[in-house]
């Protein structure tokens, strides 16, 4: 058996920093929420590793929608614009959100893009975080639907090793199921995974490749009931 080591109550030195920081990014996520529902605007925040699969099913969830909606993606990454750009080639408004060294979104900056935005000519924003399975989740943005994506090519212990975001999440996608069998990572495992975390969540089976699922996504974030064009 492995030897644990973990912090008794009191030794996070940091603790008076990060409530602070956490009670000033709550205060931020509320003033966008109220933005966006003067708007009526829907705004979800999608989550993941790198290499989940967010940008492709927000890709699919665009191709899906824009006929019916107005749709801008605010696409979160440390750097580059390599995922916005994907976005982009399907004729939706796309913000880029550059985070420097930071691994996650906060409100402060989604406060920032919404500025810069025409938010009267908008029914939804898909907002995606930054590639991470541990940040992400402590910082809320203002969201109505906060969803996880993981794949099984991640393996079987995603979620038992990451529960934390899991316990934050309305919808959580285990994608490329297609190739469950070729990485031995059975689907029921993962939902049963998360369904003990979070037995409120709406777990939804996808394959980006295929474009399984995709629909059940959108009956699990409650699309239908937008404003229309």
């Amino acid at each position: 058996m492995a030897k644990l080591v973990k912090h008794d109550e009191g030794e996070v030195f940091d603790i008076e920093l990060e409530e602070n920081i956490l009670k000033a990014n709550e205060d931020a996520a509320a003033k966008n929420r109220e933005l966006l529902r003067k708007h009526g605007i829907k705004a979800i925040d999608i989550m993941g590793s790198i290499g989940s699969g967010k940008t492709s099913l927000i890709e699919l969830l665009v191709q899906k929608l824009k006929g019916k909606y107005r749709i801008a993606v605010f696409n979160g990454d440390l750097t580059t614009t390599i995922d916005a750009d994907r976005v982009a080639r399907h004729g939706v408004e796309v913000v880029q959100i550059n985070t420097g060294k930071e691994c996650h979104l906060d409100a402060n900056l989604i406060a920032k893009a919404l500025d810069g935005t025409n938010l009267d000519k908008l029914d939804l924003i898909i907002i995606e975080n930054v590639g991470n399975l541990i940040c992400p989740g402590e910082f809320r943005l203002g969201a109505d639907e906060r969803l996880v994506v993981i794949s099984v090519t991640e393996g079987p212990y995603m979620v038992l090793k990451h529960p934390f975001i899991f316990m934050e999440a309305d919808v959580v996608v285990i994608n490329k199921i297609d190739l469950s069998q070729a990485m031995g990572v059975e689907f029921e495992k993962l939902r049963n995974d998360v369904n003990k975390v979070n037995a409120k969540a709406k777990v939804v089976g996808t394959s980006c490749r295929t474009g399984t699922g995709i629909s059940e996504v959108v009956e699990a974030l409650q699309i239908d009931n937008l404003r229309r064009q």
